[in-house]
């Protein structure tokens, strides 16, 4: 019995100064080499990281949808984490994709987001019961928190 092939989405990220031929030439290499099939492949963006990585602030996004058997999943991330080209790779299922919707996958904007001061922000919680007024010491702090002489 044949075992089943799986759709998959990988991202691979590569520091900005790779070509992107090279950058899908070693993911394409990666995936054929564990038995994976290879249905779109291409940049998907280039793009300053949220954090440093590995002294890298900016990387070259490559997105690839393929088909492959389950178990080359893990040789594929295993190749991708010992390779010193590739930062970061990311594998999730893709079979609620269809071809004409991975061919149309764009990055999308980032938006910036306006930080407000914290006056002008709504309460985070605001369901949550008043606090009671201190009426006193706490039951675990005895009698030194009230001011009792240590003998």
């Amino acid at each position: 019995m044949a075992k089943k092939n799986t759709q998959y989405e990988a991202m691979f990220l590569f520091p900005a100064g790779v070509e992107v031929d090279n950058a899908t030439k070693i993911v394409r290499t990666s995936i054929e080499r564990h038995g994976g099939e290879i249905l779109v492949i291409k940049k998907w963006d280039e793009r300053k990281l949220t954090y440093e990585i590995g002294k890298n602030k900016r990387g070259l996004y490559i997105i690839a949808y393929f088909t492959a058997p389950g178990a080359a999943v893990s040789p594929i991330e295993r190749d991708a984490k010992l390779s010193e080209e590739v930062v970061r790779i990311l594998v999730t299922d893709a079979s609620h994709l269809n071809r004409d919707e991975m061919d149309k996958v764009e990055p999308q904007p980032i938006v910036k987001v306006e930080e407000r001061p914290s006056w002008d922000r709504p309460p985070l919680y605001d369901d949550r019961p008043a606090r009671p007024m201190s009426r006193g010491p706490r039951r675990d702090e005895g009698a030194e928190a009230m001011g009792a002489a240590k003998e």
